[in-house]
């Protein structure tokens, strides 16, 4: 979210001396994307962000493909997969493509490595549970509900993380933005906007870590993992300003848009990227013309395929989906409520439903993870 932020202590002017009281010098980092095109922040270390011990490789398979697999709807249940494990090896990544993969997570071993993907831009939509996100520009408390928007190359480490936890979790190789129509010249979201910089939690200031035993950082790059072992704790900042740093937005501060007859899902939108949009639906009133239908229409996107991870509610479309469920309907076939669910609307005068939707723009790979856990009649199911 490029809105500029200022936390610690930082010098009038770049590139210049900085020093403690006591004399010691302040290291000035610019952290950035796009090469030196794009949004940066600068940050000043008490001690050289290069020092480095060891470097080893982390063998970790990255996905189970279902090279196979049929071109057909899918439901299928992410709580009937086994979650466990530490900030990577806690992942079950179910759908992918060249532009992002969806995984679930449940953290369970969480150590006192740090973690940086230095390949994806990541969205940690937080199911259930709440913590602290640790990171070089301060800490975000988060809970359930709040999306987590890490850009790539933040290390980051979690902590103070309740034991039932759940992420839905999107890993974008383009950068997430906030969606285009949705602001202005300037970059400031406009009025119409479903949700506002108010709404925006940055990251809160935290004195700086100084501990010069060795720390372990996990990097991730080109689907490989390595662990760096650092000379001292990362978390040295001093200060920080600029537009690029972590953030959190929560799903229930998203103002939902309704009308008179049913609006489609780009209404709904609250994140974009460049391969991918990300819409969320909220509880909301529905449609007040006497003759409207409040679930959707039949619909066949034939470029998009549409994937929506389900979170708590009533859902109005969709027969035998529990929080956690996960349904894919690809571009080539034709979607939309199951029989009885379009009748059942008509009348009806608001919705309590919660679920993350992500729409891609290239066919989405599926893995082994669905094949075990999926409903194999879904695609019956709109059979009378």
């Amino acid at each position: 979210m490029p809105i500029y932020h200022q936390l610690g202590q930082i010098p009038s002017k770049k590139h210049v001396v900085f020093k403690s009281e006591e004399g010691d010098m302040y290291w000035e980092q610019l952290y950035s994307t796009l090469g030196f095109s794009g949004i940066y922040s600068t940050l000043y270390h008490c001690l050289p962000p290069t020092r480095v011990r060891e470097i080893c490789e982390i063998p970790q398979a990255f996905v189970e493909e279902w090279g196979d697999a049929p071109v057909q709807p899918y439901h299928f249940f992410t709580n009937h997969v086994e979650h466990s494990g530490d900030i990577v090896s806690g992942r079950r990544c179910f759908l992918f493509n060249d532009d992002v993969t969806l995984s679930t997570a449940s953290f369970t071993e969480l150590d006192d490595r740090f973690y940086r993907n230095s390949q994806a831009d990541e969205i940690l939509f937080v199911h259930r549970g709440e913590g602290e996100l640790h990171t070089e520009h301060g800490l975000i408390r988060f809970r359930q509900g709040d999306y987590l928007v890490v850009p790539r190359g933040v290390m980051y480490r979690i902590e103070q993380l309740s034991e039932d936890n759940r992420f839905f979790i999107i890993e974008s190789f383009h950068p997430i933005e906030t969606p285009k129509r949705f602001r202005n010249e300037f970059g400031q979201l406009l009025e119409h906007a479903p949700f506002c910089e108010r709404d925006i939690r940055r990251p809160e200031h935290r004195e700086p870590v100084i501990q010069k035993d060795p720390c372990k950082l996990v990097i991730k790059r080109r689907n490989r993992f390595f662990e760096y072992e650092l000379d001292h704790h990362p978390f040295d900042v001093v200060g920080w300003d600029g537009y690029l740093y972590p953030w959190a937005l929560s799903i229930h501060e998203y103002m939902p848009t309704v009308g008179k007859i049913h609006l489609p899902p780009p209404v709904h939108q609250v994140f974009q990227s460049a391969g991918f949009v990300v819409c969320n639906f909220v509880p909301r009133l529905f449609d007040w013309h006497k003759d409207a239908i409040p679930a959707p229409y039949f619909h066949q996107n034939v470029d998009s395929d549409e994937v929506l991870y389900y979170v708590d509610g009533d859902f109005m479309s969709r027969k035998g989906i529990e929080p956690g469920s996960i349904t894919l309907h690809p571009g080539d076939v034709p979607h939309g409520p199951q029989p009885g669910k379009i009748e059942a609307s008509i009348g009806k005068k608001e919705v309590y439903e919660f679920a993350v939707m992500v729409d891609t723009f290239k066919p989405l790979q599926v893995t082994q993870q669905v094949a075990r856990v999926m409903d194999k009649k879904y695609h019956r199911s709109w059979l009378d």
